[in-house]
């Protein structure tokens, strides 16, 4: 069963004027049919008004397609029934930390969700343990989320959502108000999510640094899906990347340069480890006999 599951996904935004007649309808997500199987770490990435984050919420069903289906491990998110369940299931963490802490204290704020869900008292502290010690926070559990980092705050946020136990974490934008080391942090605590617990992770994202581990990348532009593939079948088409008004790593706009003034590098470099690689066989070519 895949853990997310959309056909011919469509929803339309009505604009009103100030006394509430219709002026027009925005579609903002356009027929979007899409897999993701248990255990992937999926990127969704675009400009800002491309669709993801407006798709992204329907996977935790905070909005409803206008048109078309999308199923959470089964449960078709337009079945009202099922709407507690699917947001178990599909655990959501939104750009601002601070709109989801609400604890004084910590480990206050993470048990927050189960206590909520009636987990009784004794696994309450289990999850709330075994979450913040999956982000790297087991040791501020005692600390006020005030006195917290951009990026200690947010992998708090992703705690809280963990210990509700949902199969599937979506990450909308997570690290767009943090600095690079506080990006860096939550990056790696959401590969270590999916790598070492298993967990599918759908990470809504316009940074391309934090999607060269990913399984499978969607890159939406005008509310449809643009280009598909792997990490380094996307960063392939760099002229594309380009038209969509994407950046592209650093490194892989280096090489494609390279490649462009005749350099025999592969396409879809995506780490300077990988760069460094490919430059030390072009100075040190295998000679033959």
């Amino acid at each position: 069963m895949k853990t997310v599951k959309a056909r011919n996904v469509v929803f339309e935004y009505i604009r009103r004027d100030e006394e509430g007649n219709v002026e027009g309808i925005n579609t903002a997500v356009d027929h979007v049919s899409l897999d993701v199987n248990p255990g992937e770490f999926i990127a969704i990435l675009g400009h800002n008004g491309s669709g993801k984050s407006t798709f992204a919420k329907h996977i935790n069903a905070i909005l409803y397609p206008t048109e078309g289906n999308l199923w959470v491990d089964g449960m078709d998110t337009l079945d009202e029934e099922k709407l507690w369940e699917i947001r178990q299931t599909a655990g959501m963490v939104f750009q601002n930390p601070d709109n989801q802490i609400i604890g004084q204290v910590v480990e206050e704020d993470v048990g927050f969700g189960p206590e909520n869900m009636g987990v009784p008292t004794k696994e309450i502290w289990e999850r709330v343990e075994e979450s913040l010690k999956a982000v790297g926070m087991y040791e501020y559990r005692k600390h006020s989320p005030n006195k917290l980092s951009g990026g200690q705050k947010q992998r708090v946020s992703i705690a809280g959502v963990l210990a509700m136990h949902p199969k599937c974490i979506i990450l909308d934008e997570p690290t767009a108000m943090l600095d690079p080391n506080g990006r860096a942090d939550v990056i790696r605590a959401v590969r270590a999510l999916n790598e070492v617990e298993g967990m599918t992770v759908i990470l809504i994202t316009h940074y391309m640094e934090e999607i060269i581990h990913a399984d499978k990348v969607f890159v939406m532009d005008k509310g449809k899906i643009a280009m598909e593939g792997t990490p380094k079948e996307v960063f392939s088409r760099v002229e594309e990347l380009k038209a969509l008004r994407l950046d592209v790593p650093q490194v892989t706009l280096l090489a494609y340069e390279l490649q462009k003034r005749g350099l025999p590098i592969p396409k879809g470099i995506l780490t300077t480890e990988e760069f460094t690689r490919e430059i030390q066989k072009l100075r040190n070519p295998v000679r033959r006999a």
